[in-house]
């Protein structure tokens, strides 16, 4: 039953090169020249031998797969049908990675742990007809929503809405259904501007007790000099009654 599942996804692998690929002039040449077609067949092999225990075969033929494409699928991961990976230099898929159907990866595409998780899931879910461009870094155990787009060199460390575009780095919403995002709360923490921001209260906080401290000390010296003027007049008025006398 499987083995049967595995040949169907294969035969829509090679339909998805001859659907999103312009280059691709007939599916003889696809399945002959294009990498990214033989590491998903391969893939599909080694999940087969994953899945029924024969786990170091399964990941030595992986390697080798990783040397003669440049793409790197741990046999562990889940991937659906209809996958095209485009170019494929470059691009690793985690073991714990689940890809669903239809799903668009171009060249340099990390579907990675953050290095947080040590056990369990630790690399994301992409579901069906996601795009990812090329040297798109999508990093934890978190959903990649169906339709989703995003961009190349984005890095992607939280969840992403069904049907939504990320860019950037850190990755950032700034479509959902095709219609900009502008009020959405995509705050990341950011070390340095928090520093920064910690520094700027220390210094308001400064410049309030010199402020307060100056104010004491000029409300301290006021009566001071108002006694001593008072003094001084008093010592001019004696001395000006000691002269009549």
């Amino acid at each position: 039953m499987r083995s049967i599942q595995a040949f169907k996804a294969i035969k829509k692998d090679l339909n998805a090169v001859m659907l999103h690929d312009p280059a691709a002039r007939n599916k003889f040449e696809a399945a002959i020249c294009y990498s990214g077609f033989h590491a998903l067949v391969m893939y599909r092999f080694c999940h087969f031998l994953h899945v029924h225990r024969y786990f170091f075969i399964a990941r030595m033929l992986s390697g080798l797969t990783r040397f003669f494409t440049g793409i790197e699928i741990h046999p562990g991961a889940k991937i659906g049908s209809g996958v095209f990976i485009d170019h494929g230099a470059g691009v690793v898929i985690g073991e714990t990675a689940e890809v669903g159907n239809n799903v668009i990866i171009y060249q340099g595409v990390t579907l990675g742990g953050s290095g947080k998780d040590k056990t369990g899931k630790r690399h994301p879910t992409v579901e069906d007809n996601v795009m990812i461009c090329s040297g798109a870094k999508v990093l934890g155990p978190f959903t990649v929503g169906t339709g989703a787009k995003i961009g190349a060199g984005s890095i992607v460390l939280n969840e992403v809405p069904p049907n939504a575009t990320v860019v950037g780095v850190p990755g950032r919403v700034t479509r959902i259904a095709g219609k900009r995002v502008d009020d959405l709360n995509q705050a990341l923490p950011n070390p340095v501007d928090e520093d920064i921001n910690d520094l700027k209260a220390r210094i308001l906080a400064l410049e309030q007790k010199l402020t307060a401290t100056d104010n004491t000390d000029n409300a301290a010296r006021q009566p001071n000099g108002k006694a001593t003027a008072i003094s001084a007049r008093q010592n001019t008025s004696s001395n000006d009654g000691s002269d009549h006398e």
